[in-house]
C-alpha cells in the first residue's frame, strides 16, 4: 500500500451535466459519458465530470454576488483562431480581460469562466518557460 494522492479530475456543478459536458467535449476533442444528472469528458490530458444541480446559479467575472467557484485553464497555441473555436461551439467573451495579451477569459454555456492561455504552469509560475 501507498499513501500517494493521485488527481483523477475535477466535478464542475451544472444546469445540466450532459449539456455541459458535450460544450467541453467539443472544445477539447474529448469523449462523452453520462447522462443530464452526471457527465463526464475524457479527453487527451485529463477527465472533467459535471453533475447537475437544481438550484445552479451561473458565477459572475469579475463580480463577487455569486463567486466563480472554479477556474478552468486551457494550454492553446493561438490565442485567436482557438478563440473563434470556443465561440462557435458557444462559449462568450468576457468583457473584463487582465491578461489579454496571453490570456482570454471566456464563459462556458453555463456562466463558469475558463481561460485560453499561451502562458504553461511553468511559465505563469516562473515566468519563463523551458
Amino acid at each position: 500500500m501507498s499513501d500517494r494522492i493521485k488527481l483523477e479530475g475535477i466535478t464542475v456543478n451544472a444546469p445540466d451535466a450532459l449539456v455541459l459536458a458535450q460544450f467541453y467535449a467539443e472544445i477539447t476533442g474529448g469523449v462523452v459519458r453520462g447522462t443530464s444528472h452526471w457527465a463526464s469528458v475524457s479527453g487527451p490530458n485529463g477527465v472533467i465530470s459535471f453533475q447537475q444541480v437544481d438550484d445552479f446559479r451561473a458565477p459572475q467575472w469579475p463580480g463577487n454576488d455569486v463567486p466563480m467557484q472554479m477556474h478552468l485553464e486551457f494550454l492553446v497555441d493561438d490565442l485567436e483562431a482557438t478563440g473563434a473555436r470556443v465561440l462557435a461551439a458557444g462559449a462568450k467573451l468576457l468583457d473584463f480581460q487582465p491578461n489579454a495579451d496571453h490570456c482570454l477569459v471566456y464563459a462556458d454555456p453555463a456562466g463558469h469562466p475558463f481561460c485560453l492561455s499561451t502562458w504553461d504552469t511553468e511559465t505563469a509560475t516562473t515566468g519563463t518557460s523551458s
